[in-house]
């Protein structure tokens, strides 16, 4: 009799959680329409033992016995965590995991969501504790320069927070685990699946906003998560131009008539393999850092670090290359000339940035074509402009492919040339590589450092523009 009690209790509690989770995620549809397709994708399902409410990225987990808890203690509490954890399915916080610092993407990414909830202010979702949480929320808004995951990661990295600050914010923002955000095998619903419902969302909120002001934080989050990223290394190969490697051609040599040979003629080869290949690789391309006040020093070798890497791949690039990088903030400042892999490391290591004026694109290309006119190219095949994007465009399009590459959306930013294109690096992969090329090539980088200062070479300085010109 007590196991069919016991077994009743269970069932009828498994019943009332069940109901909460209904009502919640209709509380969620019926003022916010918009994420009707993302709910569909998260159906909730019971995980007893959980003591929480989490997910994957293909359904809602809950446990029965804490979701009747959490209604009982607070009844916006059960919503409130739905459309908490709806909106990192929306934003890709899932995705991320990883890839990323633990730490800090958990807590940015729960005050990212939490503070989108807060604007949401949904009335079956509200906390004893959403006073408090908006107060943090706008202070580190302010801070941070906004509420998106991805730069409250980047400034708790830069502004790490005390033990006892970073435990009372996780207590704070906290309304679901993220255990399960580690994928265990193929997940159902992909990263491009979720993007394109994050895609429906925001087209589904223009009409839904037209009666209602304050979203502005969804509708940033939005942006950040849809936005398109970019491979670098695929970037850098509509640079590539056609030449010719000193290199056995394996695909023009037939190896039937070279053994015929060895076998009955002794030593003698009847085809000796070409010691030549057309090949596309990198060849001749410049390199333009946008070295104004508002372009910060980490970043930009960040990026050099990421190029060099990209360069440093054989696949890519000849043995002989022509790389200019152009330092210019409202003039051009230096000129350093690339011809190996040794240049482009002394350059990344030792290298200076000059300027921090104003931005004006236009004298880089002025400078690129003195340059083509004193015959420093061959064939030119295009420019990488790294910049913040608040500057002067040139009006004339160049014979050359351009490229202006930055590290975040920006809306208030004045649009990049027709004929040239805009590409949104990734600044937490652009550091992650830094750091790898660092740590397998620090040993002998320092060697080199001691060699050069003892020495007392600045053989950068004899490459900058004033010697060059």
């Amino acid at each position: 009799m007590k196991k069919e009690g016991h077994a009743s209790a269970e069932k009828r509690m498994a019943s009332l959680a069940a109901r909460v989770m209904e009502l919640a995620y209709s509380d969620i549809l019926i003022h916010m329409r918009f994420f009707d397709v993302a709910l569909a994708r998260l159906q909730p399902v019971a995980r007893s033992g959980l003591r929480g409410i989490a997910t994957d990225g293909t359904a809602c987990y809950y446990d029965p016995v804490y979701v009747l808890q959490c209604y009982r203690k607070e009844s916006g509490m059960v919503t409130r965590s739905c459309l908490h954890m709806l909106l990192h399915c929306v934003f890709f916080h899932n995705f991320q995991y990883g890839k990323l610092e633990g730490d800090n993407w958990d807590l940015a990414s729960d005050i990212a969501v939490e503070g989108v909830a807060l604007e949401l202010g949904l009335a079956g979702a509200s906390l004893d504790k959403d006073r408090e949480a908006a107060r943090v929320v706008q202070g580190l808004k302010e801070q941070a320069g906004g509420i998106t995951a991805e730069r409250l990661y980047r400034y708790f990295r830069q502004v790490p927070l005390p033990g006892e600050e970073r435990e009372r914010l996780g207590q704070l923002f906290f309304r679901d685990i993220h255990t399960l955000w580690v994928p265990t095998g193929q997940l159902e619903v992909t990263q491009e699946q979720w993007k394109k419902i994050s895609q429906r969302v925001k087209a589904d909120l223009k009409s839904f906003s037209r009666a209602r002001d304050g979203l502005a934080d969804l509708e940033k989050n939005l942006e950040e998560a849809t936005r398109d990223r970019y491979d670098y290394g695929e970037i850098l190969r509509r640079f590539t131009v056609m030449g010719e490697d000193m290199l056995v051609n394996d695909e023009e040599f037939d190896y039937v008539y070279y053994m015929y040979g060895l076998e009955h003629y002794g030593n003698l080869p009847l085809v000796e393999p070409l010691e030549y290949k057309e090949s596309e690789k990198v060849k001749e391309f410049v390199i333009a850092i946008d070295t104004s006040a508002s372009c910060r020093g980490a970043l930009v070798k960040a990026f050099l670090r990421r190029t060099y890497s990209i360069l440093k791949d054989r696949e890519n690039f000849f043995s002989k290359i022509n790389v200019h990088i152009i330092q210019c903030d409202s003039q051009v400042q230096s000129d350093t000339k690339i011809t190996g892999d040794e240049d482009f490391e002394k350059f990344v290591k030792y290298g200076k940035l000059k300027g921090f004026g104003a931005t004006d694109f236009r004298p880089v290309f002025a400078y690129v074509e003195k340059l083509k006119g004193q015959g420093e190219f061959e064939n030119l095949k295009g420019l990488i402009y790294f910049t913040d994007g608040y500057g002067i465009y040139p009006e004339r399009m160049p014979d050359y492919q351009v490229i202006f590459a930055f590290l975040e959306e920006d809306v208030h930013r004045t649009p990049v040339p027709p004929w040239s294109m805009k590409v949104v690096l990734e600044e937490e992969e652009l550091e992650k590589e830094g750091q790898e090329r660092e740590g397998a090539g620090g040993e002998r980088l320092e060697k080199e450092g001691q060699e050069r200062e003892e020495a007392g070479g600045e053989e950068l300085e004899k490459k900058d523009l004033g010697e060059r010109t």
